[in-house]
């Protein structure tokens, strides 16, 4: 008997899908306008995001629900380890530090992971999924903006184990229909995806931070130049 989790969760989440978008990081993201130094940025915290999220899936694999959802071919760490030696070097492990909304946004995967593992299917849809469906257009923007040739840099949104994403997602969503979940278990998991996407806000909008800063000092770099010409 289908739950209609898959449709459950799309439509609970439109709200916070909405909102997300609207941080102004993505909002200049979509619009094309990506400074290399937020970006490497991003993708060294999605790099300790998923790797909360995949040592939480693997310890719970035999889990009872989450065993049904094992898809390996998603995990995103060793492609983001390829895009963190580009931006950062060979010794980018001892340059990347968790910022401290992805430190509350680890935190948070890994007390679910050992409390109501259940949960992690939330975070699993909202950061896979989203990464399936939207990755390959996110990728041309990003080589456009920052004008990066071939995948270096952008081997994050590469799927190489999923021949094919659309029948892959139909794969997906049957699966989170038929997992044996309670009714209070589905409400739960849908408020823990709002969770999941309010926590990514969060870590967007210090990205956003950090872009302001870099655009004033661009401002300011510019009138400093300016003045000196007028002198």
């Amino acid at each position: 008997m289908s739950t209609n989790l898959a449709q459950k969760l799309r439509e609970g989440t439109t709200k916070s899908h909405s909102m997300a978008e609207n941080v102004s990081f993505v909002k200049s993201f979509l619009g094309g306008v990506v400074d290399k130094k937020s970006y490497r940025k991003l993708v060294a915290n999605l790099f300790f995001v998923y790797v909360a999220i995949e040592e939480e899936l693997e310890k719970n694999k035999n889990h009872e629900i989450l065993s049904f959802l094992y898809f390996p071919e998603l995990y995103r760490r060793c492609s983001l380890m390829e895009d963190l030696n580009y931006y950062y070097g060979n010794n980018w492990q001892n340059e990347i530090e968790p910022s401290p909304a992805t430190e509350v946004y680890v935190n948070r995967i890994h007390n679910i992971g050992n409390n109501q593992p259940e949960l992690l299917i939330a975070h699993s849809y909202t950061r896979y999924m989203g990464d399936l469906s939207g990755g390959q257009i996110l990728k041309k923007i990003a080589q456009n903006a920052m004008q990066l040739s071939g995948d270096k840099g952008t081997e994050f949104y590469n799927f190489n184990h999923i021949q094919d994403d659309n029948e892959f997602k139909n794969l997906y969503r049957e699966s989170l229909n038929s997992l044996p979940l309670t009714d209070k278990q589905i409400q739960q998991i849908i408020a823990e995806a709002n969770t999941a996407f309010n926590l990514n806000m969060k870590v967007f909008q210090e990205l956003n931070s950090n872009l302001i800063k870099i655009m004033i000092m661009l401002l300011l770099g510019t009138i400093n130049n300016l003045g000196k010409k007028l002198r």
